[in-house]
């Protein structure tokens, strides 16, 4: 087996591969005996130190890693070590080096150092979903900070609504001031959605608040009330407090009254906040007074209703018009395929309306990307006869990354004419977005480019 690990001549393919194959052997520690000149083998020091990672062989240290009764005992190399981390350095070659054959690491994960080892090792980079900000971690601890930025740009990429809300929380961990803005423009733009995900129970009591008192969020308060309630539940159970209303509004503290609940719908609030339990019967009452008192009570709830995001509109038509036989629909599909330069947030599209008059019409919107449905929603809109656009909405804005192209559809059921856009632009800039347009092959009802339906994306940036 020995030979199959260090082979006693170079196989045919490439070192990389042969290092790649090492690599995975030695993600066990299988402390297996090299063949004879086994440094003759690679040609490169990278490729030779790399045999070296979590290899018993020639270790001059230990490393105990894990928490008690989940530690990996690893071996390491002081010199390999200390030329990858100044944490390393000092630990072993400083003025207060201690000269231990192992060293115990109870805080960091034992498959995020080795990540760590393998970087310092191999100059390769090798993250996973589930790790990566316990790598993170790691990175920052022993400061190696090119690994860290990999993991922060790993994390970003990967960000989502369901995953925001814990990202935004361990990005002010870490002081990753950027991480922490993207984390903010996801969590403003899907609001609801990153208040429904299951991550949002498991942040900090001071994330909780930071969201709470967020102006841009992009939510329904009644929304944001509920995610409140369910955090509080989850965070009684991390207490070990009985799950009951006075625990509930215990663990909230003064966060409770972060959530605006005097600008909620009325039908929200007496449905729903005014018999969750969680507020008094004073509070409950003044807040009815609020609601329909010309005298408003004092609150101690925040009354003013969040800013939200304002959505900013996509136009690709020049100009519009309308004819005697155009433009006619009979259940074809009608659609663009579209790029950004920026991450956004497509919240809906514009559409037309009849020429000849008011008319109500049925609006199936979908987007796709590479054929795979992000968003779809079939909705009802009234148009007064105008050449205007009329909004029509997702259930939730759907995330879009820049250079790419995405495919937006619309099947449009009402008045058979209406109006539709011609002079089309291949690109058009609004605001800090660039947006490029191009013709769809899903198109069936002749919407193109220069001319057509879907004259225009709504979206938050």
């Amino acid at each position: 087996m020995a030979a199959d690990i260090f082979p006693r001549k170079k196989p045919a393919n490439s070192s990389s591969t042969t290092i790649q194959q090492y690599h995975q052997q030695n993600l066990s520690n299988n402390n297996l005996i090299p063949a004879p000149n086994w440094q003759g083998l690679y040609p490169t020091i990278r490729e030779r130190n790399a045999v070296m990672f979590n290899n018993d062989l020639m270790a001059d240290v230990h490393f105990v890693v894990g928490p008690p009764g989940g530690t990996q005992r690893l071996p390491g190399h002081k010199y390999v070590l200390a030329v990858g981390s100044s944490v390393f350095h000092a630990m072993f070659y400083g003025e207060l080096a201690e000269d231990k054959d192992e060293i115990r690491i109870p805080d960091v994960d034992p498959a995020a150092f080795l990540a760590m080892l393998k970087y310092i090792y191999c100059d390769e980079i090798d993250l996973a979903a589930d790790t990566v900000l316990a790598t993170l971690y790691a990175a920052k601890k022993y400061i190696v900070p090119h690994l860290a930025r990999a993991c922060v740009n790993f994390l970003e990429t990967s960000l989502s609504a369901k995953n925001a809300c814990v990202l935004l929380s361990q990005s002010c961990l870490f002081e990753e001031p950027d991480l922490t803005q993207r984390c903010w423009e996801v969590i403003d733009a899907q609001a609801e959605l990153a208040l429904k995900s299951e991550g949002f129970c498991d942040i900090d009591f001071q994330t909780l608040e930071s969201i709470l008192r967020r102006e841009t969020l992009n939510a329904k308060e009644i929304v944001v009330f509920e995610a409140a309630l369910n955090w509080a539940e989850v965070e009684c159970q991390r207490q070990d407090l009985a799950l009951s209303i006075e625990n509930k509004r215990k663990v909230l503290g003064k966060a409770l009254y972060l959530i605006r609940i005097p600008t909620m719908a009325l039908d929200d609030f007496a449905n729903g906040a005014a018999q969750s339990g969680v507020l008094t019967l004073n509070e409950t009452n003044d807040i009815f007074l609020w609601y329909t008192a010309a005298k408003k009570p004092e609150l101690q709830f925040v009354s003013k209703a969040r800013k939200g995001l304002v959505p900013q509109r996509c136009h690709r038509f020049q100009s519009c018009a309308y004819r005697s036989n155009q433009w006619r629909y009979r259940g074809r599909c009608d659609s663009i395929q579209f790029a950004v330069d920026k991450r956004v947030f497509i919240a809906g599209f514009g559409l037309y309306g009849s020429s000849c008059g008011s008319a109500e019409y049925s609006a199936k919107i979908e987007l796709k990307r590479q054929g795979v449905v992000l968003g779809q929603n079939l909705s009802k809109y009234f148009s007064d006869g105008s050449s205007n656009t009329f909004p029509v909405w997702f259930e939730y804005p759907v995330q879009i990354e820049p250079d790419t192209f995405y495919t937006a559809s619309v099947i449009l059921d009402g008045n058979e004419l209406s109006y539709f856009g011609q002079e089309g632009m291949t690109e058009v800039q609004c605001g800090k977005v660039t947006v490029q347009f191009q013709c769809s092959s899903d198109s069936t009802n002749g919407t193109g480019v220069q001319g057509g339906q879907i004259p225009e994306l709504i979206f938050y940036a």
